[in-house]
């Protein structure tokens, strides 16, 4: 009984969230503008979709409550716009960024690391609250999350405390002094708010991201399917160069270039294409660089 109990103390000690403080925040006034273009790489909108049954919610504010199926069960992306009852009207900075960097919510709880937090963990702290800035623009939208639907959901995000430990790298991105400035930004998207990672690298055997195979593809988040490598993509003459890359992200296959705007890829080729030029040339050069 003492073994028990010392064991069920040990796992609610080790599992318990790790937040940030006030003292980890910027002092940085949170710019919309650039907010708007970091919301669309990291492709908030693709996931936080207004549910079938959100009538006259207007399909192009991230209102939530499309389904999101998972390996732990369907789960359901909460309302981004700033309504103050349903969405993030009432969240302070700390909390957003907390969400953003560290998987927990404004409860105190875990949050399921399908929301990509594992890679926003990488992302400056100014960046995440540009974003915030911008979904603060949008219009207030009242849509009530919906429950998940998932086995044992309460232990299952203690225990994700637990997971944290090994599959919650927080190391902000910095620059390669020897690589280009294009480089540098293009892995700082990939790595980072476009969270490629979380579908093109494989998982090991407890769902950490297996970076020994970084990008090479693998099993299907979700289940269905596989996720195509992005190592070698020249080489293997998927494309014939940077610029070849750029144009297949921004046109898709507008332009005859298959499996980019159906299927999985559809949404994110869609949310690329809506970058500055620049930025898609820079995921395009550091993509090409994966040999």
């Amino acid at each position: 009984m003492l073994l028990a109990a010392l064991g069920l103390g040990g796992f609610w000690l080790l599992s318990a969230p790790v937040p940030l403080t006030a003292a980890n925040l910027p002092a940085h006034q949170g710019d919309p503008v650039k907010g708007e273009v970091l919301y669309h790489a990291a492709g908030c909108h693709s996931c936080h979709l207004p549910g079938p049954d959100a009538a006259g919610i207007d399909s192009i504010l991230p209102a939530g409550g499309a389904p999101l199926k998972t390996p732990v069960g369907t789960l359901y992306p909460p309302n981004l716009t700033p309504d103050p009852e349903t969405g993030l009207g009432t969240w302070t900075d700390l909390e957003f960024v907390n969400a953003m960097q560290r998987g927990i919510g404004k409860s105190g709880h875990n949050l399921i690391p399908a929301f990509p937090y594992t890679s926003y963990a990488h992302m400056t702290r100014e960046d995440v609250l540009d974003i915030r800035a911008y979904l603060a623009t949008l219009p207030a939208v009242k849509n009530p999350a919906k429950m998940h639907a998932m086995a044992l959901e309460p232990i299952v995000r203690r225990g994700i405390g637990l997971w944290k430990r090994v599959g919650l790298d927080t190391t902000i991105t910095q620059n390669d002094p020897a690589q280009s400035e294009a480089w540098n930004r293009g892995r700082y998207i990939v790595n980072g708010p476009g969270h490629c990672n979380e579908c093109h690298t494989p998982r090991t055997a407890i769902m950490t991201s297996d970076f020994s195979r970084y990008l090479a593809g693998g099993p299907h988040p979700e289940g269905e399917g596989k996720v195509p490598s992005l190592v070698g993509l020249i080489e293997r003459g998927r494309y014939k160069d940077a610029n070849d890359i750029k144009l297949a992200l921004q046109n898709g296959e507008l332009m005859g270039y298959d499996k980019l705007s159906s299927g999985g890829m559809g949404k994110v080729q869609s949310n690329i294409a809506l970058l500055p030029d620049a930025d898609v040339g820079a995921i395009a050069e550091y993509l090409a660089s994966l040999k």
